[in-house]
C-alpha cells in the first residue's frame, strides 16, 4: 500500500527518520499509532491525499506496512517504553520526539506551501499535535484517542503530555482563533474522558471533541476493545459514525488550511 508514496528521510539536529510522502497541496503530518504504519493508517493517509493535501507520514516506531497483531503491538510498546524519545508517564512535559516533529512540520510547510500545515496524532502520538503548535506553521492539530501520559492514576488520566510553556502557547493561539479537534471512544480506558475534560475546561469553544459510542466500532477489529477511531476500529461505510468522524477530520483540515 506504500507503493504510491515516496520513501524519504528527514533529519533534524542529528536525528534522521523515514518519512513517506504523497500528494499535493498544504502539508498534513499523519503520525501513526502503536504498533506502526499499518494498512489502516495508510488508508486514512490516502483519504487525506485525495482531499487535496500533501501527506508526510513519519515512522517513529515499528515498521511501515505490516498489519496490526497483538504480538506486534506488544513489541512496539516494549520499544516505546525504553526509548529516550518518548516519556510515556510524563504529565507536564512532552516527549523529546516532538522537537523533531515540529521541525518536520516547518519543513513540510516550506516544501508544500499554502496557509499552513496540519497534523493528526493517534494513541501514543495523539497529544503530539498540541506540542507541535509551538511551530507557527502548524495550524490544524488533531488528537485521535490521545493516550499519553499512559493513564495510571488520577493525575495522568487528566494530563495532556505537554509542558506548561507548550500548553500556554496552545491556549494563547486558541484565544486568537486557532482550533483543536479531538476524537475518542467513550469507553476507551487508554484515552480516558478526563483528558477531553481538561481540554474543554482550558480551551473552551476552541476545542471540538468527538466522542463515539463503543458499539459504533468495527466488530471485526483486531483490537481487544474500541480505541483506534481512524484506523482498525473504523467501519469504512458512509453514514457510520467512525467514517463520519474521519470525514470531519478531513473537513477540519480543509477549513483551517484551504478555506479563504
Amino acid at each position: 500500500m506504500l507503493d504510491r508514496y515516496e520513501a524519504t528521510t528527514f533529519t533534524h539536529e542529528g536525528v534522521t527518520k523515514p518519512v513517506y510522502v504523497r500528494g499535493s497541496g498544504p502539508a498534513v503530518i499523519v503520525i501513526h499509532e502503536i504498533p506502526g504504519i499499518t494498512p489502516e493508517v495508510i488508508r486514512f493517509a490516502d483519504w487525506v491525499v485525495d482531499a487535496g493535501f500533501r501527506v508526510y507520514m513519519p515512522l517513529l516506531i515499528g515498521k511501515a506496512g505490516p498489519p496490526l497483531t497483538i504480538g506486534y503491538v506488544a513489541r512496539s510498546i516494549a520499544k516505546l517504553c525504553i526509548s529516550r524519545e518518548f516519556h510515556i508517564l510524563a504529565s507536564h512535559r512532552s516527549s523529546p520526539v516532538t522537537t523533531w516533529l515540529r521541525a518536520l512540520a516547518r519543513h513540510a510547510h516550506e516544501e508544500a506551501g499554502g496557509k499552513g500545515a496540519g497534523a493528526v496524532g493517534m494513541c501514543f502520538s495523539g497529544n503530539f499535535a498540541l506540542s507541535m503548535m509551538m511551530e507557527p506553521a502548524l495550524m490544524a492539530p488533531v488528537l485521535s484517542q490521545p493516550s499519553m501520559p499512559f493513564p495510571f492514576g488520577a493525575e495522568r488520566r487528566a494530563a495532556l503530555h505537554v509542558s506548561p510553556e507548550e500548553f500556554q502557547c496552545v491556549k494563547d493561539r486558541c484565544a486568537k482563533g486557532d482550533k483543536v479537534l479531538g476524537l475518542r471512544f467513550k469507553g476507551d480506558r487508554m484515552s480516558p474522558p478526563e483528558k477531553f475534560e481538561t481540554l474543554r475546561r482550558e480551551l473552551g469553544d476552541a476545542f471540538e471533541g468527538i466522542e463515539l459510542e463503543d458499539k459504533d466500532a468495527n466488530p471485526d477489529s483486531p483490537a481487544p476493545s474500541p480505541h483506534s477511531v481512524l484506523t482498525v476500529d473504523l467501519i469504512d461505510r458512509d453514514g457510520e459514525p467512525t467514517k463520519e468522524a474521519a470525514k470531519r477530520v478531513i473537513s477540519f483540515f480543509q477549513e483551517r488550511l484551504l478555506a479563504g
